[in-house]
């Protein structure tokens, strides 16, 4: 009915249009843009896609998607090429034959004289002239592709180009204009708890009792506990008009979440377990040193990630050989005969010894059988050894991690990162770490 408002967009789905996506070297990130956004104006992403540059498939997916959303985003495939698919797909697929609008031909040719190019431009950049009919044309400052903004009854069809120095400013243009007066003004704001030392399905034990205080709120807060390597991530979300209120109400929750969790919650704003040491360190004035044996250098690689690393980073030795963890450690020789390379006292020497030589405040041993080969009954791969010295303190830790070579040295890059935390929080040791000295050490080596 003319002057109605128009009807709200709620549900969303996103297609990436490009061959190179489904290969190896490139990866769709305009969608993780998109979705924060369209949360924040309320509007649920119910479908992702990503699909070549094949037209059947292309319709397939659009025809597909369509029918379950009332807003469709696709991005890429606006190109001058023939590879570049997306306008004409749209137009078969919503019955919206093409033709050519001056103001884009004539934008194309200015752009293309103000590059410095001689001769006619390319009969093929016409393409990018091509609107289906009934769509509203959205400028493109940073590239020569233009976007396209399409209704169709109450849904509506967004054309954004695939590079994200274009897409995210067009978009960014879009939400105040056209897409926010189209929500019901409640966006989903989300944080992210990152949490180590404990298991999936313990710390789902631990938060049950949360769960169903946060459903009993208005407006409830949402949870969803995802694994990854080396540690669990907590993402908690809430649906509301006021981004502070919200912000509070997640507060609140998270606070919740660490007076159950305690000191296995290590990042409460995002940060990695790498920044989190690195900021404990420059806080408290103090320095690091690591010996790295089955980790390569990836602890040490880890930390100096971080800007600002040099604060705090003194020294990294990478002591592969037994021979040079002697040379340039001081690891007693006996010790590697007796208990092997891969044992919690060889750790401990490691540590003392980078820490001393390097007049280090904290030092870092690890020491481990990353894979496939080198395992055995005793010390199976996955085995490694970790210590944390310090002038007045020495922790040490067995541990048998799962998974490929890369996969057990970030473990063990990360356990040692959380064993320097906790040091430098001054907690109670973890359940699977125990003082150096203790008799119970030795009994898994």
């Amino acid at each position: 009915m003319s002057g109605s408002r128009p009807a709200t967009l709620s549900r969303a789905a996103i297609i990436a249009v490009g061959s190179e996506m489904l290969g190896t070297t490139r990866l769709d990130t305009n969608s993780l843009y998109l979705t924060e956004h369209l949360n924040r104006l309320g509007i649920d992403v119910v479908s992702k896609a990503v699909v070549g540059d094949d037209r059947p498939q292309c319709a397939h997916v659009v025809r597909s998607l369509a029918a379950t959303v009332d807003l469709l985003v696709l991005c890429g495939g606006l190109g001058p090429t023939d590879d570049d698919i997306t306008r004409d797909v749209v137009a078969e697929v919503f019955g919206r034959p093409q033709a050519e609008d001056p103001a884009i031909i004539e934008h194309l040719r200015a752009r293309y004289k103000a590059r410095g190019y001689s001769g006619e431009m390319p009969r093929n950049n016409l393409r990018q002239a091509m609107v289906p009919r009934g769509a509203k044309v959205l400028p493109n400052p940073h590239g020569s592709a233009p976007g396209l903004w399409l209704e169709v009854d109450s849904q509506v069809v967004i054309l954004l180009p695939g590079p994200p120095r274009e897409l995210k400013p067009m978009f960014a243009a879009l939400v105040d204009e056209r897409l926010r007066p189209r929500t019901e003004g409640a966006g989903v704001f989300r944080s992210v708890l990152k949490v180590t030392g404990t298991i999936e399905s313990q710390m789902d034990q631990q938060l049950h009792p949360l769960y169903d205080l946060w459903s009993a709120r208005t407006p409830p807060v949402a949870a969803t506990i995802l694994a990854a390597l080396g540690q669990i991530e907590l993402h908690l979300s809430v649906r509301h008009v006021s981004e502070p209120e919200a912000r509070g109400l997640l507060a609140a929750a998270t606070a919740e979440v660490v007076g159950v969790l305690g000191d296995d919650v290590f990042s409460t704003d995002g940060r990695s377990l790498e920044a989190v040491v690195g900021a404990l360190l420059a806080e408290r004035g103090l320095t690091i040193a690591a010996a790295e044996s089955c980790t390569g250098g990836l602890f040490t690689s880890r930390l100096t990630d971080v800007p600002g690393s040099s604060q705090y980073v003194r020294e990294a030795v990478v002591a592969y050989a037994n021979d040079v963890k002697v040379r340039a450690l001081g690891v007693p020789p006996d010790a590697i005969d007796r208990l092997g390379a891969v044992s919690e006292t060889v750790a401990e020497a490691m540590a003392d010894g980078v820490r001393t030589r390097s007049n280090a405040d904290v030092g870092v041993g690890i020491t481990g059988i990353a894979g496939p080969g080198g395992g055995s009954p005793e010390k199976p791969v996955g085995t490694v050894a970790l210590a944390v010295s310090t002038r007045t303190e020495r922790r040490v830790r067995l541990s048998r991690f799962h998974g490929e070579r890369e996969q057990v040295k970030f473990q063990a890059s990360q356990a040692g990162l959380d064993m320097v935390r906790r040091v430098l929080m001054g907690v109670s040791s973890s359940p699977a770490t125990r003082p150096a000295g203790d008799p119970r050490g030795t009994a898994a080596t």
